[in-house]
């Protein structure tokens, strides 16, 4: 683990979450037959349609143990355990709480990997998490050529043979954290803002081009999910508190 990179800590039997603060937590979604019959009658309807709709069994194992857990998270925050109701998504998908019962203004973000998940939970301000596992297969040199801004991609020249496929994780992790905060998805193109590449950098939001003051809204912070993921946070704000827990 980098130095810039937070630990992950065994969960707390309370939670309190404050304005100024940020928790984090990475879910295993490689869970037996009895943990996913539990999750399966959490989710609601339409969610139990979707997950019938997976064409391969991991993958619909996967996204039951994902949503049936994130019911749970909120359900533990709100002290209604678990959440039941339908969550809201905006025009771009991305899925909140429904503003009637979302009393403590809490907001969530959720990103998966091969079999980690990663959910980030703040109250007032929005948060985007992301993780990615590391392919050495992946042709990286030629998706960063198409997607990664001009700045980006002659920082990911610069760096040594060896450090290179951890710089484009690193930067993709990043670039995918932060708009996933801003909720927009992919309609927000990759090349119009710069992150900091080298794994070894402080995560830095370096420029937007759409609005020059929108880099000074957000930060970045380095999540260790394992030798084979690259991950990230990016959070509306600066000098929060980011606490980071392990799911049983």
């Amino acid at each position: 683990m980098r130095p810039t990179e937070l630990p992950w800590h065994s969960a707390p039997d309370v939670l309190d979450l404050a304005d100024d603060e940020v928790h984090v937590w990475q879910v295993s979604l490689t869970r037996g037959p009895e943990e996913e019959a539990q999750f399966r009658g959490l989710l609601t309807a339409d969610e139990v349609e979707r997950a019938a709709r997976f064409h391969f069994e991991k993958d619909r194992s996967a996204f039951i143990a994902r949503r049936g857990i994130l019911r749970l998270l909120v359900g533990r925050y709100m002290a209604r355990q678990p959440f039941r109701e339908s969550f809201e998504l905006n025009a771009y998908g991305k899925p909140s709480l429904p503003s009637a019962a979302n009393g403590i203004d809490l907001r969530f973000n959720v990103s998966f990997s091969h079999s980690v998940a990663l959910m980030g939970v703040t109250r007032g301000r929005d948060v985007g998490v992301d993780i990615e596992w590391i392919r050495p297969d992946m042709d990286y040199c030629s998706i960063a050529e198409s997607f990664f801004s001009l700045h980006e991609r002659y920082a990911l020249r610069s760096l040594s043979d060896s450090d290179r496929a951890a710089g484009f994780f690193a930067c993709w992790a990043r670039k995918e954290a932060y708009i996933k905060a801003r909720g927009t998805g992919l309609s927000m193109p990759l090349d119009q803002f710069d992150v900091t590449v080298s794994p070894d950098q402080p995560p830095l939001l370096l420029a937007t081009r759409d609005d020059p003051l929108e880099a000074t809204r957000w930060s970045l912070e380095t999540l260790y999910s394992g030798p084979d993921y690259a991950a990230a946070l990016a959070i509306e704000g600066h000098g929060l508190r980011v606490s980071c827990w392990e799911w049983p």
